[in-house]
């Protein structure tokens, strides 16, 4: 909006010191050149893909042989090849630090804590990659975890890439099936898991789901004590055995690294599953860490020894982007369990205690924190936090005035978006530029990320599909039993051809930023127009008595009718008073093509493992069809709740 006020400008000292300042004089050196500024910089890295990715390779001082050639077949996003005579261990770069200085920092709630030293998780993976080689696993093989984000699955996932493995992981909150339909897909010769979890306070037993998984599994299981009975649990498996049990043999040595293509895989990860069984995404070494330093050392400012937090669980891919923090020398804090127990305070203290430099989150947190009153500004010193980043789902206007109201005011807030499907992000946060409310900041380095309209025109002030016009090092390597490809092409290439398409549904704004209006597949077409979820969100989030909304298009009348469901706040009800009021702060905010048909109050919204509302099951739910894949749910019971309703009947 024109006249408002950024929410924070970088200082003319802030910038000069910025790792991305260097990297930009660096290879404007290098070339022969100079950059004006930010998007001079991000022009040229589109427009020359190969000596900047090469750059990214060389200033971050990629451990392996890079190799003559950095792209081939540029211009064909199917056929593209970064870096095809290279090779490298993913591991090894992430594992390029040294000696006593914490590497790893966990909290499992209040009830375990933990510090491990770069030598100790070194010691770690040395062992566990001795016992995983023993056991038969080498180049290609899949080991599967359901764990807590603690480090032991840290050290477990960097041994098995450190010998050409794949790691795939989720979290030991889903249920056996939702277990069963990713790990059953990619055939693990190893499982691993914990004995038990902490929740919200409570011991959560997962013993008797372990075992119901190995049996369908039928594979060796490697137990890791948390918070159960490990000895009673192996006692259950024909072939089990504890974490100690498993690494006793083996004393510390060199680790030996295999160094491999730099297409070779080495995560599988997993759509939500909400309409269907989860398509198994694979990611490659080379990809993955080249397109996470350069969102770690540029975007983000990470430097060695400075302390990274991300609130994540391990089936959700910003656990990835967390690790691979390790390859900047960052120290990871860890955290598994409630970030609301034993309160709202808990995060805050632990970032607090431990200097935490750079805080992500979610935007469901930073409202659920602005809903509860808190003012962590006044309550913790945060003086060492210079960076928020918050993703899942677009983050409010209101949440990002609240980060400079209630968290602190001088911090650099991003808002980031991409997603699973190429394990990082195409829209985040720059260091160089100002903070605006509401929007993200801009694109990537070395991404050619546009709005398009329906017929595949760029746009500008107007909403329409988020695209990537080239080719980038972190798309997929291809899906999991996908033999021809097509399911592959179907998710992203089938819109527009030889086009990413993204499926966010976006707009540009005035200050070049960019925001994310919802996905595109769960956008609203009422009258014919197109209107994105999250601008209804936006105007509902404002209001303190709605606690959390969910908005789809129900067919009606040949058309679609806007159906907004609220869960309140404890001891309200949807009053006809109340009702008005949200129509008049979604009209007078958004437009009267965005006020909803009907308003309908809920007891509970579902949403994945990893937090995010499921506006696509809600819709099946509303028009009589099945939801595919209930078990992708951490809430399934609430989809009765939208069941054969009375009043969406008129």
């Amino acid at each position: 909006m024109t006249g408002q006020k950024a929410l924070w400008t970088p200082s003319e000292d802030f910038k000069t010191k910025q790792p991305l300042t260097l990297f930009m004089q660096w290879c404007g050196d290098r070339l022969g050149r100079s950059f004006a500024d930010y998007d001079d910089f991000h022009r040229w890295s589109v427009e020359d893909r190969a000596a900047f990715w090469s750059a990214v390779w060389d200033y971050c001082e990629v451990i392996g042989e890079k190799g003559g050639l950095a792209l081939s077949d540029g211009d064909d996003m199917l056929k593209a090849r970064f870096f095809p005579e290279a090779r490298l261990n993913f591991a090894e770069n992430l594992l390029a630090h040294a000696g006593e200085g914490d590497a790893l920092i966990f909290r499992g709630e209040n009830k375990v804590a933990d510090r491990w030293s770069w030598s100790r998780l070194t010691a770690t993976v040395s062992r566990l990659q001795q016992a995983l080689s023993a056991m038969g696993i080498g180049e290609g093989d899949r080991v599967a975890a359901m764990m807590p984000n603690m480090p032991e699955t840290v050290a477990l996932m960097l041994a098995v890439t450190s010998l050409g493995a794949i790691w795939s992981s989720c979290s030991p909150d889903f249920g056996d099936q939702g277990v069963l339909d990713r790990f059953g897909q990619i055939e693990p010769k190893l499982f691993v898991a914990c004995d038990g979890y902490w929740y919200n306070g409570k011991r959560q037993d997962v013993s008797d789901k372990i075992v119901a998984v190995a049996a369908k599994l039928d594979v060796p299981v490697l137990v890791v004590p948390y918070a159960g009975d490990t000895a009673a649990l192996i006692e259950r498996l024909p072939d089990g055995r504890s974490f100690e049990q498993f690494i006793t043999d083996f004393s510390v040595k060199d680790i030996e690294y295999r160094r491999l293509p730099f297409s070779h895989p080495i995560y599988i990860l997993f759509s939500s599953g909400t309409t269907g069984v989860p398509k198994c995404i694979v990611h490659s070494a080379g990809g993955t860490l080249l397109q996470h330093l350069k969102e770690h050392r540029f975007h983000c400012g990470l430097e060695a020894g400075e302390r990274l937090f991300y609130f994540t669980t391990c089936g959700w891919m910003m656990w990835n982007w967390l690790v691979s923090g390790l390859a900047c020398g960052a120290t990871l804090c860890l955290y598994d369990g409630s970030p609301f127990y034993p309160d709202g305070n808990v995060l805050f203290d632990y970032a607090a205690t431990e200097k935490f430099a750079i805080f992500g989150t979610s935007a469901k947190y930073i409202d659920a924190v602005r809903k509860g009153g808190l003012v962590p500004k006044s309550s913790h010193d945060l003086s060492s936090l210079r960076l928020m980043t918050s993703t899942g789902s677009p983050l409010s206007p209101e949440g990002f005035s609240f980060v400079y109201e209630g968290i602190k005011d001088d911090i650099q807030l991003a808002s980031i978006s991409g997603g699973t499907d190429i394990v990082s992000c195409f829209v985040l946060g720059n260091p160089l530029k100002p903070v605006w409310r509401g929007e993200i900041q801009g694109p990537g380095l070395g991404l050619a990320v546009e709005v398009w309209d329906d017929d595949g025109k760029p746009v500008r002030g107007e909403k329409g599909e988020l695209i990537c016009a080239k080719a980038f090092p972190s798309m997929p390597v291809m899906f999991w039993n996908d033999p021809d490809g097509a399911k592959y092409r179907a998710a992203y290439f089938e819109r527009f051809d030889n086009t990413w398409c993204h499926g966010d549904f976006a707009e540009w704004t005035e200050h070049d930023g960019i925001v994310i209006h919802g996905r595109s597949d769960a956008t609203l077409n009422p009258g014919g127009v197109r209107i994105g979820t999250a601008e209804i969100y936006n105007q509902v989030e404002k209001l303190d008595e709605v606690v959390e909304a969910i908005c789809i298009g129900q067919d009606w009348d040949d058309d679609v009718r806007v159906i907004l469901f609220v869960r309140l706040a404890p001891g309200l009800s949807l009053t006809e008073e109340l009702d008005k009021k949200i129509k008049t702060q979604i009209r007078t905010g958004a437009s009267p093509r965005h006020v909803p048909a009907k308003i309908i109050q809920v007891d509970d919204i579902p949403r994945t493992k990893s937090g995010k509302i499921v506006e696509l099951a809600v819709r099946e739910v509303v028009h009589g069809r099945p939801v595919k894949n209930r078990e992708a749910l951490a809430n399934p019971e609430a989809l009765a709740l939208f069941a054969d309703l009375p009043q969406l009947r008129s």
